[in-house]
């Protein structure tokens, strides 16, 4: 993995072998090759996954796939649309992601300058998008774009576009701090023409298409970190319990010993407020506020771990052979990604009438 997080360095071994257990196919139906597993299920798989794999950012990727594509795909796509992308999304022979984020647009979705006007019997896009994960290695991209400015978000609307589409392409590589095996750049669209049927859902649904799959997106994409704080817990545990100083293992003393004893108070928080918000997502209600709690506080958990974790590890845990620095700069992205910790507090705050 070191070599890798240096040179990112995508894993299309990890991911193929990741279709082939079936981790993209958890919440796609079997009549597209995928296993119909509910929220829960697939929030714990996704925990186990973080917990045997140290490729963070394969992870990442796989998440961003099945989030701002698959589901994406399977509530508002037409059939001719589903049997064309699911099953190739869920074997792995595709890789998906959407286009939302744009350069002057962030936390506010939906001031998006990209536009899409209609021609003909065609839509041409224009416009530029940031911060898109697997842009590079995607086979289609869901490209959010105004059809009317003047109609707020109801003017937003979602396009299917395909790899090699004209007018679509990446612009420019991004290099980040953490989750470096993951694949994120930027993307120009230039006259980007695609047909009428192309749009998924209809006209002017792209903010409820990405509502929707935000809420799927903020319980699941952090259930690996859940995985990963049981990882380094333990490593951290096993570390103080073998590390001697002054004549005893540095677990013995009190500031050592509080230290794990918090990473272990996070980690079951973390794992009881993701767990609750995905029930309730199985029960068929929309847990908005319980999805922010537990994005929020898993996202902030996991950077907490990460950096007690290097303390106890003293020196050790500032070396990059111990991967314990790579564990903290990829888990600070959980709390940037998918709407801040920041926003997932004003979403809080809003529910209490703040």
């Amino acid at each position: 993995m070191i070599e890798a997080d240096r040179k990112e360095q995508f894993s299309y071994d990890g991911w193929k072998k990741c279709a082939a257990f079936g981790i993209q196919g958890l919440p796609v139906p079997e009549q597209y090759g995928g296993s119909g597993a509910d929220i829960l299920t697939t929030v714990c798989g996704l925990e186990a996954l973080g917990y045997g794999c140290r490729d963070n950012g394969l992870i990442f990727s796989i998440n961003a796939h099945m989030w701002s594509a698959e589901i994406p795909f399977l509530s508002f796509g037409t059939d001719e649309q589903k049997d064309r992308y699911l099953p190739k999304l869920v074997s792995g022979e595709m890789v998906g992601v959407h286009a939302m984020t744009e350069p002057m647009s962030g936390s506010d979705a939906y001031s998006l300058r990209t536009r899409a006007e209609k021609v003909g019997d065609c839509y041409v896009i224009n416009g530029s998008k940031t911060f898109i994960s697997n842009a590079i290695d995607a086979d289609v991209t869901i490209v959010f774009a105004n059809v009317d400015p003047s109609k707020g978000a109801a003017g937003i609307t979602a396009f299917v576009v395909d790899k090699g589409t004209p007018g679509l392409k990446v612009s420019r590589k991004l290099e980040k701090m953490g989750l470096r095996t993951s694949q994120t750049a930027e993307l120009a669209l230039e006259d980007c023409r695609v047909p009428a049927s192309c749009i998924l859902g209809k006209l002017g649904m792209g903010a409820a298409i990405f509502t929707a799959s935000m809420e799927w997106e903020r319980i699941c994409i952090v259930a690996h970190q859940l995985g990963s704080m049981q990882r380094v817990l333990e490593t951290t545990i096993k570390y103080a319990g073998s590390r001697r100083q002054f004549g005893e293992t540095i677990g013995k003393f009190s500031a050592v010993a509080d230290r794990i004893a918090e990473m272990d108070m996070r980690l079951e928080c973390s794992r009881l407020a993701l767990y609750k918000a995905a029930w309730l997502k199985k029960q068929g209600k929309h847990p908005l506020r319980e999805a922010a709690i537990a994005k929020l506080f898993v996202a902030e958990s996991c950077v907490q771990n990460c950096m007690d974790a290097i303390k106890v590890h003293g020196g050790y845990g500032y070396m990059t052979e111990y991967q314990l620095e790579r564990e903290m700069r990829d888990a600070v992205g959980a709390t940037i990604y998918s709407g801040t910790s920041d926003i997932q507090k004003k979403i809080i705050a809003g529910f209490h009438g703040l």
